[in-house]
């Protein structure tokens, strides 16, 4: 919760959450509404999308491990590149967190 309020702070939208199952559970408590309104999928890592506008006409997203260690990934895209050139680098992006954490 911590990383999702200091994101927000600095400008950030939490787009998309990839959690473990175990971790999925945990944050559908009732009491929990972080993830409200945010597209979940279920991942090997736990890590947050996180976006917002850039310079020049760019949108940056931000991949963000949440772990004890801190680890993210960043990219910037043209306002207009193609929403199927962006999910390629996305997957890219989380193909390289799974790297990371699998060496830890």
């Amino acid at each position: 919760m911590e990383v999702v309020s200091t994101y927000r702070k600095h400008g950030w939208e939490l787009r998309t959450a990839l959690l473990q199952p175990a971790t999925q559970s945990e944050l559908d408590e009732p009491e929990t509404d972080l993830l409200k309104g945010v597209a979940v999928r279920e991942a090997s890592v736990d890590a947050l999308w996180f976006s917002r506008p850039s310079h020049n006409q760019r949108e940056a997203w931000e991949l963000r491990l949440l772990a004890q260690t801190p680890y993210a990934l960043f990219e910037t895209f043209e306002q207009d590149e193609p929403e199927e050139d962006r999910d390629d680098v996305k997957r890219e992006m989380e193909a390289r967190m799974r790297e990371y954490v699998s060496k830890e």
